[in-house]
């Protein structure tokens, strides 16, 4: 009996070891799968090797700095820039309070001392812009906003070699959904890892080289010596480069699409596209790019080279009614070249969307089924149209995977979206993001400083603005995240909506389901997910939902 006692102590402890290391009950075919999530590759051993060279790297900068001290810059003369930023530091930190007292003294009382203000602005503005190092700050900010961004993904990436379910989703999510789930992230971040490093190599290579002023001098060559047209279609010259460049950006990027869609996507169970169905829709793709895009940015071209040095105004007002028409005509013109949009069948579901529909007001005029299972087994719905004409389109994919109460409730959600007046107030997001844009490169498009510091000896509109974005990365970044976190409370709104209309535990339980179909994040970085994600984690979604303090109630 003592040796039985011991075998059996023996087997509880083997299986509380495993549920230890695992975070659940030992399961051999699981364990190895977790097994898998926790290994690391090569990626994952580059990764830790140039982390520790940095590190590396930063510990000797500390030993120089603090050996050769100020005698540092005089040593190595291409340390004087960073030295004089760090030792001018605490000097710039004591004068606050004088610099604060010249800026109170400075401030105009009087509109003639606005004026006279704005002025020496402009003028101090002008010589900054006229003085600076244009391809070092264009590599500077994109070396900056990469390994930032690349920073944020190692830390994801950490969070998918997890194998123990996060406490708050072990109730509603399987162990091997879990693992499923990281082993699909994963894949994902490993090769976004790769063709963002590969990225950020062409775009330096492109930008040391001088290979845009390159490219659009041989267009420009060859429309001479081909097409007998002489230096000075500007339109016509940027339409040429606009179609070259984005062939050329279509075939860096394929290996990657290809590797995306028939290797990750196929791998985990969600890609349903043959080769065919891909490279015809790449084609109608770029021919919708080129019949589309092309007249667009002739016009704008034409605006802004007709309206001066108020450009800005037009070019962006121009933007604007340009996206309403791409909004209006997309879902009826556009995507049915790619899908096949048929009207919902009648039955439960469509009687209990109309219904909700009729409820709330909602100006239903169409209501269809799309064929998202013909290239994925991903699923959404969404509400489109303007003013009393308005559609509802459900994937065919999620009404596969959840029951009719939660379809409606998904519903309910997206005409949250529409009660709450959310595609206004993103749409106006946008615009003021897009005034931002055009106003910031009305600085820069006539700063010939700029054109020469890569080259040229002309002043092309599209070539500055491609330049001028490199320089604009840091503040877009900035302005996404803020759009972002705008889309992030609309989602909560909505979410809070539907339970209001009494859908809130079947949106609950279509939520977990769509999160475990779609393999979606369910362990994310909180400053990746807070950098990134238009839509709140899932943890977060429910905790609202769950919320005593938003009752069920009649909308």
């Amino acid at each position: 009996m003592g040796e039985e006692a011991k075998a059996r102590a023996a087997a509880a402890s083997e299986s509380s070891r495993k549920q230890n290391k695992f975070g659940d009950e030992p399961n051999s075919a699981v364990d190895a799968q977790a097994a898998l999530v926790m290994q690391k590759g090569l990626l994952d051993d580059v990764i830790d090797g140039i982390q520790l060279g940095l590190l590396t790297i930063t510990i000797i900068c500390l030993i120089l700095v603090s050996i050769f001290a100020s005698s540092l810059p005089d040593i190595f003369p291409f340390t004087k820039p960073a030295y004089d930023f760090v030792t001018g530091i605490p000097g710039f930190v004591l004068n606050i309070p004088e610099y604060v007292a010249l800026i109170k003294e400075a401030f105009p009382t009087s509109l003639d001392g606005a004026v006279l203000l704005a002025t020496a602005a402009s003028v101090s503005l002008g010589k900054l812009l006229h003085s600076l190092p244009y391809k070092q700050c264009v590599l500077l900010f994109s070396w900056a906003t990469y390994l930032w961004e690349a920073n944020l993904d190692i830390r994801q990436r950490d969070r998918l070699h997890e194998v123990r379910r996060p406490l708050a989703i072990s109730s509603f999510v399987s162990r091997q959904a879990y693992l499923e789930t990281n082993a699909y992230g994963l894949d994902k971040s490993s090769l976004e890892l790769v063709k963002n490093a590969v990225g950020q190599i062409q775009t330096t290579l492109i930008i040391v080289y001088d290979a845009i002023p390159w490219l659009w001098n041989a267009i420009g060559d060859a429309m001479e010596t081909y097409a007998g047209l002489e230096p000075g279609h500007e339109i016509l010259h940027s339409l040429a480069f606009f179609v070259v460049s984005t062939l050329i950006s279509t075939v860096l990027g394929l290996p990657f699409d290809l590797y995306s869609t028939f290797v990750v996507e196929k791998r985990h169970g969600f890609n349903k596209q043959t080769y065919g169905l891909f490279f015809t829709d790449l084609a109608k793709t770029l021919l919708l790019t080129f019949f589309l895009g092309g007249p667009i940015l002739a016009l704008f071209l034409w605006v802004i080279g007709i309206t001066g040095s108020q450009f800005y105004l037009y070019a962006w007002a121009l933007l604007a009614v340009v996206q309403l028409i791409i909004i209006a005509i997309y879902p009826t013109f556009i995507q049915p070249l790619f899908n096949k949009f048929e009207p919902l069948p009648e039955g439960e579901l469509r009687t209990g969307i109309e219904a909700l529909a009729l409820r709330l007001g909602f100006p239903l005029k169409k209501l269809y089924v799309v064929d998202g299972s013909k290239r994925s087994s991903h699923s959404n719905a969404y509400v489109f149209g303007f003013f009393k004409s308005k559609r509802i389109v459900v994937f065919d994919t999620l009404i596969d995977q959840c029951t009719t109460e939660e379809v409606v409730a998904i519903i309910g959600h997206e005409l949250g979206h529409w009660k709450k007046n959310h595609v206004l107030r993103m749409l106006t997001a946008v615009q003021v993001q897009t005034f931002i844009i055009f106003f910031a490169f009305s600085h820069f498009i006539g700063e010939s400083a700029m054109y020469e510091s890569f080259g040229l000896d002309t002043m092309p509109v599209l070539i500055g603005f491609m330049f001028f974005q490199y320089l604009y990365q840091p503040l877009d970044s900035v302005l996404t995240f803020c759009t972002n976190v705008l889309s992030r409370k609309h989602e909560f709104e909505a979410d809070a909506f539907s339970k209001k209309l009494g859908y809130g535990e079947q949106l609950a339980s279509s939520l977990i389901k769509l999160q475990i179909e779609n393999k979606g994040n369910m362990n994310p970085d909180p400053l990746y997910s807070a950098y990134h994600y238009s839509h709140p984690p899932l943890v977060e979604r429910l905790n609202a939902i769950n919320d005593p303090g938003v009752a069920p109630k009649t909308e």
